[in-house]
């Protein structure tokens, strides 16, 4: 059975080390954590800032200005979701032939890129084009990050290293409402731009920066390390301690792993449950959250994206709290499980609509339980396929190209614009999801169990 919790002599005794580790190791522990963990919270906040202004933007006046009064909000985030999922489908065969110090950076400045021309857009055809285009950029780094932690980590290492990875999507929806709101107050009209077109230009200069900062610290894998920042004794250590945990360091991926992967029962669980897991929480990108703040009709648009913060900055806690427990405490299907029934407290009271406001906002800010659990979920997948990386490669993109396009279409069915932000439909199948998917959770927890 692969180990998902961290050795210790006693379960009460909390370490960021195992037991098992020598001086030497932990050494080297603390090192990759300085390399990768502040890099990839980092990159993971512009990611999300360039991801999430949108729905800042659209209300801090780009509904007003583009003449947005249907549904181009949700055909917009489709556009972007639409974008990821093509964008990732040459990386399924690519993640163990390039190496990820360039692979990442290089996205990272594209998606920079076109995350700046949108604040020139003076169409919904030229903004979708742009979505899209962002979509593709920002397609790969998700799964090549989970990829570059399970190069180097074993299985009850990663998902506290992933769950601080996550933060950055908690501070960069959080800092997206900040930007919007300081570029609402203060930069309204300077140059004849509106502050919501300003705000695209704070956030692209943020993402340039980042980008080329990976390549000098993100540490690749031991295949294809980056030599700017590791050692011949590093990866003799690495590789020392990944074998006495079972994990494979060298594989390239063939065309026919396809077959193999595709015929194993448990790589479908993983897609349900992965599936389940990215529509328990699609109102996060709904902008549900700011659209019921605004239809409040007592904040100001600076206000309401302060307001907005609240939720991604709630959320930086219970990502932490529920990676953590899963590393140290319970193992990663009782950590999926207590978040998903905490997102389901949350969805319950949504469904029901008809409550205090005060419970309206404390549904609101525990959205982000549903995210919380991402990275022991991603996190398992690399523990579960820790002796082939071809395989682990392969997979981690492909469970997100199938859950995440399934996002493209189930929001524009479920949380159409004008229903907001009440989503009579979108809540009750969010809740739907999150119920099941604490049921495929032990589905294959169960299978893992009996194979292992």
């Amino acid at each position: 059975m692969a180990d998902t919790i961290v050795h210790r002599e006693k379960w009460w005794h909390i370490k960021w080390f195992s037991d098992d580790d020598t001086p030497e190791e932990r050494k080297w522990i603390l090192k990759l954590d300085l390399l990768v963990v502040p890099f990839s919270i980092l990159a993971y906040w512009v990611k999300y800032i360039d991801q999430a202004n949108l729905n800042n933007a659209y209300v801090s006046g780009m509904k007003e200005e583009m003449g947005f009064y249907e549904n181009e909000l949700v055909q917009l985030q489709t556009m972007y979701t639409v974008g990821a999922v093509v964008g990732m489908v040459p990386f399924l065969f690519l993640f163990t032939h390039i190496p990820m110090h360039w692979t990442i950076p290089v996205m990272d400045i594209l998606w920079g890129l076109f995350t700046l021309l949108q604040y020139r857009a003076t169409s919904f055809a030229e903004m979708a084009a742009y979505r899209f285009l962002i979509g593709i950029f920002e397609a790969a780094f998700f799964p090549a990050m989970h990829f570059v932690f399970g190069s180097w980590y074993r299985g009850h290492e990663i998902a506290r290293r992933g769950g601080l990875f996550y933060v950055g999507l908690n501070l960069g929806s959080l800092t997206a409402g900040l930007i919007a709101s300081g570029a609402s107050a203060r930069l309204e009209g300077v140059n004849g731009l509106a502050g919501w077109r300003w705000m695209y230009i704070i956030c692209a200069l943020i993402t340039f920066p980042v980008g080329i900062l990976g390549y000098f610290v993100i540490p690749g894998t031991i295949e294809q390390p980056n030599r700017w920042v590791l050692n011949d004794n590093d990866l003799a250590i690495a590789k020392k301690r990944l074998d006495r945990g079972g994990h494979g360091t060298k594989g390239k991926f063939k065309l026919v792993h396809i077959k193999r992967i595709l015929a194993s029962p448990h790589f479908w669980v993983v897609v349900l449950v992965d599936i389940l897991f990215w529509n328990a929480g699609i109102q996060k990108s709904t902008g549900a959250f700011l659209l019921w703040i605004k239809s409040l009709k007592r904040y100001s648009p600076s206000a309401i994206n302060e307001l907005g913060s609240i939720a991604p900055a709630v959320g930086i806690f219970l990502n932490i709290l529920v990676c953590f427990s899963s590393d140290l405490l319970w193992g990663p299907a009782w950590a999926i499980t207590f978040a998903s029934v905490m997102n389901a407290i949350s969805l319950i009271i949504l469904v029901v609509w008809n409550v205090p406001e005060s419970a309206t906002w404390f549904a609101f800010t525990g959205m982000y339980w549903s995210s919380s659990l991402s990275s022991v979920l991603h996190g398992w997948v690399n523990t579960i396929l820790r002796d082939s990386p071809e395989e682990r490669s392969f997979t981690l993109v492909l469970i997100t190209i199938i859950a995440q396009s399934s996002t493209a279409w189930t929001p524009l069915l479920t949380f159409p614009t004008v229903e907001a932000p009440q989503y009579p439909k979108g809540y009750s199948f969010c809740l739907g999801c999150a119920v099941a998917l604490i049921a495929a959770t032990h589905v294959l927890n169960l299978y893992i169990k009996r194979k292992e």
